[in-house]
């Protein structure tokens, strides 16, 4: 047999899985998730969404999945296809069959289903760490093949995971099936475990991909947990997380977490994610269905609203309307007041100046006297006035008749 030496790079793609520590994402700050955690006493948090192996809960369907999968590599089975909803652990199962795995299995993951099929076998050689080297086609499907007879050559075996498969198109998959003739006269080169949604079965069995759909060997669909696995998929990651069952569920609090998630593991993770938060505002370990209904509400932004300090811009305008109308009659009052109760004095010099300019005109032949709208006087002033001038007419008269 040919001789064959590999240099074997490591891609930035393939790193070893490690336990993440600390910050996860979540719909929370960091700040939040470190004052719950250290509140109900967890080193990490218990619901990240992370597919992280250490939290694996097994199912009676997850179990089946993970020894199916086992069995079909060591058998060298070929085509095998895990179907599931979204959320239902497919991604986590990958996670746990890779730690699982000896070290005489070499493995490439792809998660990246959206690629072509030059950029599908780019990918495979590169996870593979074979770098390459070839352009078309044909020379990295050659590549691949001289990886897999080295490899069988020497007691190891291939496995080539492909998550989120359901987006993988038509001649992709194709491409896929003509790798599965990659194969000696007994046994497969290389086993291909694809993983998908609901969708990936139903491409699988179009007329388009009958071939490909008549070599899986090993098919499988996850199902959601049920409401007694639900409970201890619950306190187990908790007591993984650093609970020593401090933090408890009642009843009707685990009721409605399964009502709402109905058994998928990822929703179960969001809703106990806010409920611990929730438990922690309320400064209590026993979660209830009061702390259920509002982390509920809240992720489905179902949340009563709180009472909003701003305003829009219509209600700014009424309140400005608003001010200017009560300083205006305050300013009237205040003036009034103040007219009333200290500018008499002032208003008599007023009446008195307006007197005497009127004499003054009367006196003047042919002139108009001025408009008694020209100053506002008061009534009594005025009505002194006409009287003293009535007097001196009488007087005049009386002189002239004299004379």
């Amino acid at each position: 047999m040919e001789n064959l030496n590999f240099e074997f790079v490591s891609p930035a793609c393939a790193k070893p899985l490690r336990r993440r520590q600390g910050f996860r994402n979540s719909d929370f700050g960091f700040e939040e998730n470190e004052m719950y955690q250290e509140f109900h006493g967890l080193s990490e948090k218990p619901f990240a969404l992370t597919p992280d192996p250490q939290f694996l809960f097994l199912s009676e369907s997850h179990r089946t999945a993970i020894e199916s999968l086992l069995y079909g590599i060591q058998q060298r089975e070929g085509f095998m296809v895990i179907t599931g909803d979204i959320g239902t652990g497919k991604t986590t199962i990958s996670r746990t069959l890779l730690e699982r795995l000896d070290k005489n299995v070499k493995t490439a993951v792809i998660f990246n289903s959206f690629l072509t099929e030059e950029e599908l076998l780019e990918s495979i050689l590169l996870d593979f760490g074979i770098p390459s080297k070839g352009r078309t086609k044909k020379e990295r499907i050659d590549a691949l093949n001289k990886l897999l007879i080295y490899l069988s050559s020497h007691g190891k075996n291939a496995v080539l995971i492909i998550d989120e498969a359901q987006n993988l198109s038509i001649p992709v998959l194709e491409q896929i099936r003509m790798l599965s003739n990659l194969e000696t006269e007994k046994e497969k080169l290389l086993q291909i475990i694809l993983l998908g949604q609901l969708e990936l079965d139903q491409k699988l069995r179009s007329g388009e991909l009958e071939q490909l759909n008549q070599r899986i060997a090993i098919r499988h669909h996850l199902v959601p947990l049920t409401r007694t696995e639900m409970e201890s998929y619950i306190y187990q990651r908790l007591m993984v997380a650093g609970s020593q069952g401090s933090i408890t569920f009642s009843r009707p609090a685990l009721h409605g977490i399964y009502k709402f998630s109905k058994g998928t593991p990822r929703l179960i993770n969001l809703l106990c994610d806010r409920a611990l938060l929730g438990g922690f505002v309320e400064q209590t370990h026993h979660i209830e269905k009061e702390i259920i209904k509002k982390a509920k509400d809240s992720l489905l932004g179902e949340e009563t609203p709180r009472p909003s300090h701003s305003f829009s811009l219509p209600q700014r305008l009424a309140l400005l309307r608003f001010a200017l109308l009560t300083t205006f009659i305050f300013l009237l009052t205040a003036i009034a007041i103040i007219n009333q109760n200290y500018l008499s004095p002032v208003q008599h010099a007023k009446n008195f100046i307006w007197g005497r300019i009127q004499n003054i005109y009367f006196q003047v032949p042919g002139t108009i006297p001025p408009s008694v709208s020209a100053f506002p006087l008061n009534k009594e002033p005025v009505q002194h006035s006409a009287k003293n001038e009535a007097q001196k007419d009488s007087e005049k008269e009386s002189q002239e008749v004299s004379k």
